[in-house]
C-alpha cells in the first residue's frame, strides 16, 4: 500500500506532469539559451527570490495580511519557476555540470527551508503549537526525501518514487500562503509534512525491494564501499 507509485496508473499521472513541465520549460528556454545568461544566475535570481518571499511572511499580521502572503505566493512560485528553468537551461544549453548540479539541489533546500522556517515563526507568534511541531516535521521530512533518493542513487539504485517531491511541495506551500487569511496555511503544511514523510517510507521501501535478500558479510562491504559518494543529479 506504501508504495503509491507502484500502480501504473499513478506512475503514469505523475511522470505525465513531470515530463510535461519539463518539456515546457525546455521550450521556454530555447532563446534563452542563446544569451549570456548562465544556469548558475537563474539558481541565484530563484533562490534570493524564495527567501525574499520567506523575509514576507512575518510581516502578515504589520501589513494588510492578505497582501502580504499573496504577494509571498507570487514571489515564492516565481523562484520555484527559476528552479525548473536552470536546469532546462543548463541542459538545452549544454551547460550541465556536475557542480552546477550540486548548487541547484543544495540551493533548493535553502529556499524551502527558509519558507518553512518563516511559517514556523509566524505560527508560534499566533500561540499555536501543534502547527509549529508540524511545520518542524515539514522541514524534516522535506530535506530526507531529497536525501533518500540521493543515497539510493549513490548506490546505483533508484529513488525518486513517491508524490511528496519538490513540485509537490512548492504547490502545497504555496497553496497555504493563498488561502492563510482563511486559516489554511497550517492545514497545508500538515498534508506537506505527511506527504513527504510517506514519500521516505516509500523510498526506503523502494530501496530495500532493489537490494533483495540480505547481502552475505562480504557483500555488505562492498556495499559500503559504494556508499561513499552522492548522486550529481538534481534531486528532487
Amino acid at each position: 500500500m506504501l508504495e503509491m507509485n507502484s500502480t501504473p496508473r499513478l506512475r503514469r499521472v505523475k511522470h505525465g506532469y513531470t515530463d510535461g513541465a519539463r518539456s515546457l520549460a525546455g521550450r521556454s528556454v530555447t532563446s534563452l539559451a542563446r544569451t549570456g545568461i548562465t544556469p548558475n544566475v537563474l539558481t541565484a535570481t530563484g533562490v534570493s527570490l524564495c527567501l525574499a518571499a520567506a523575509i514576507l511572511v512575518p510581516f502578515e499580521n504589520r501589513i494588510d495580511t492578505l497582501l502580504v502572503y499573496w504577494l509571498a505566493a507570487g514571489v515564492f512560485v516565481v523562484g520555484s519557476l527559476l528552479d525548473i528553468l536552470d536546469g532546462a537551461l543548463a541542459r538545452v544549453g549544454g551547460k550541465s555540470t556536475p557542480f552546477g548540479a550540486f548548487i541547484d539541489s543544495t540551493t533548493d533546500r535553502v529556499g524551502e527551508g527558509a519558507m518553512l522556517a518563516a511559517i514556523a515563526l509566524v505560527f508560534s507568534r499566533h500561540n499555536n503549537e501543534w502547527a509549529v511541531v508540524v511545520a518542524v516535521a515539514a522541514v524534516v521530512g522535506s530535506f530526507l526525501v531529497s536525501y533518500t533518493r540521493a543515497r539510493a542513487e549513490a548506490l546505483g539504485l533508484t529513488g525518486d518514487v513517491g508524490l511528496g517531491s519538490r513540485a509537490e511541495r512548492v504547490v502545497l506551500i504555496t497553496a497555504g500562503l493563498v488561502f492563510a487569511p482563511w486559516g489554511g496555511l497550517p492545514w497545508a503544511i500538515v498534508a506537506l509534512a505527511a506527504t513527504a514523510w510517506l514519500t521516505v517510507v516509500q523510498r526506503i521501501l523502494h530501496v530495500r525491494k532493489q537490494l533483495g535478500p540480505p547481502s552475505s558479510p562480504s557483500d555488505s562491504t562492498g556495499l559500503k564501499q559504494l556508499s561513499g559518494g552522492t548522486s550529481g543529479n538534481d534531486q528532487r
